[in-house]
């Protein structure tokens, strides 16, 4: 097992909502680990992210503790299903800050988006809209802040500012986001 790395560290201030119900046979750390590995190789979903903790059993103990082996599926989604957003936001946010290179001169795109197939028809729900932040040079989202309309994007734009390490950089957005208190607030950030 490796000695703590950046990502436990940021995570460890996340709150871990079965602590205060029952005992648990997985590690917190462990399973957002597991679970953010499998992502970025390509699952989508708990079953896919199981699938892929164990394929990859071998090579994942020896950098988790895996007590009692690859948490299921249902354990997997009980876990993110009960923690918190904003924390885990937060908390993902200052992992992605500390490995991100700010070297400067980085392109970072402020950009509003429906996604696609977000309108539940069965249950009348509208369509859920992002506004997003992205590192063009290295690929990564930055942040991303869900708004109740497209239109909501303005307020939400200075909340994912907020969020963002802009110092150095060169941050883009569209002419919705063209409002003299974002445009102030960017140029504060970027300096």
């Amino acid at each position: 097992m490796l000695e703590e790395n950046s990502l436990q560290k940021c995570f460890s201030c996340l709150d871990d909502p079965r602590a205060k119900t029952h005992s648990s046979r997985h590690l917190l750390s462990d399973i957002l680990l597991l679970t953010i590995l499998a992502v970025l190789c390509g699952a989508e979903g708990w079953v896919a992210v199981e699938n892929f903790g164990k394929s990859k059993y071998e090579w994942l103990k020896d950098i988790l503790i895996l007590p009692n082996g690859i948490p299921s599926h249902d354990t997997i989604g009980d876990l993110f299903s009960r923690l918190d957003p904003k924390q885990l936001q937060s908390c993902f946010l200052k992992w992605v800050n500390e490995i991100f290179d700010f070297s400067g001169g980085e392109i970072i795109a402020i950009d509003g988006k429906t996604l696609r197939h977000s309108y539940d028809t069965a249950s009348d729900k509208p369509a859920i809209h992002m506004v997003s932040a992205w590192a063009c040079k290295n690929n990564l989202v930055l942040g991303q802040v869900k708004t109740e309309e497209k239109s909501n994007e303005i307020t939400a734009i200075p909340e994912l500012l907020k969020t963002l390490n802009l110092k150095g950089n060169i941050a883009t957005i569209d002419a919705m986001g063209c409002q003299k208190k974002i445009a102030k607030q960017i140029i504060g950030q970027v300096r």
